[in-house]
């Protein structure tokens, strides 16, 4: 599934070739994705101006002088920059095409994504009004996790999990946050000190970061906006290594399930 970082590089790769852009047409092939597309899209974004392209958690937000288009990848999503010539597959189920003859294509193949339009602010859209902190801004640090964190039991790695905690530490982060930070991911959020809630998200900051910059997690089907893939997964120090050595201790990598996803650890380097 992409992931924040997927999602934020595929923001920063549309971005410039759209935004100041106005909408000529839009063609909906498969309007069934995860919920229904919006029946008058097409007449509602056709000549509607695209101001800015923001991202809120794993959505991407397309801010027009008309209202604001949510689109989110869902489990196989992706969208990229093509030329008129390039001929639509069985998966590219909307394409929007610009006065310049720009297309924006949104394909999904496994149909779990999601485009929507809301005229109200998109911070009030039900799906992202209760989502917490972006983990890359200024109000996200360790002063916030251990104060949610206070008389819960629940593992580490689904508190941070958590969205209305903070939103984009998935799987793959999870695991790489806490090895950097020394945490062992089963351990109760609410028995971990304010010093190692502040390394922590010192952490998931500077992983998110890095993976930002490599281009995003190499998964199943993620590639970015040119559709080439990411190449953070070349760097990943825990996950998908179980059994291999610790990069620091060379101790054996232990793997558990933790709320039904693969968790990779160093019980050595963990506490």
């Amino acid at each position: 599934m992409p992931e924040l970082p997927e999602v934020e590089t595929t923001r920063r790769g549309i971005a410039p070739y759209i935004e100041g852009q106005t909408i000529k047409q839009v063609i909906i092939r498969q309007p069934k994705l995860r919920w229904p597309v919006p029946e008058l899209l097409g007449q509602i974004l056709t000549g509607a101006s695209i101001r800015s392209v923001s991202r809120r958690a794993k959505y991407l937000l397309f801010n027009t002088d008309r209202g604001t288009l949510l689109l989110h990848l869902g489990m196989s999503g992706s969208l990229r920059i093509m030329s008129p010539a390039q001929t639509a597959g069985k998966h590219d189920h909307i394409d929007f095409i610009f006065e310049d003859d720009t297309v924006l294509r949104f394909n999904d193949q496994r149909r779990f994504g999601a485009v929507l339009w809301t005229t109200a602010p998109a911070s009030d859209h039900q799906l992202l009004k209760d989502l917490g902190p972006e983990p890359l801004l200024a109000d996200f640090d360790g002063d916030l996790l251990y104060s949610l964190s206070r008389h819960r039991k629940m593992p580490v790695k689904s508190f941070i999990m958590d969205s209305h905690i903070v939103v984009g530490v998935g799987n793959i982060y999870a695991n790489e946050a806490l090895f950097m930070a020394g945490i062992q991911p089963s351990r109760q959020a609410g028995r971990i000190s304010l010093q190692r809630y502040q390394k922590l998200a010192d952490s998931i900051r500077i992983i998110l970061e890095h993976a930002i910059r490599q281009g995003g997690t190499t998964l199943r089907n993620f590639v970015n906006e040119k559709g080439k893939p990411g190449y953070f997964k070349q760097q990943l120090s825990v996950y998908g290594r179980a059994g291999l050595p610790c990069i620091y201790c060379r101790q054996p990598l232990t793997e558990i399930r933790l709320a039904n996803r693969s968790t990779v650890f160093c019980s050595d380097c963990q506490r």
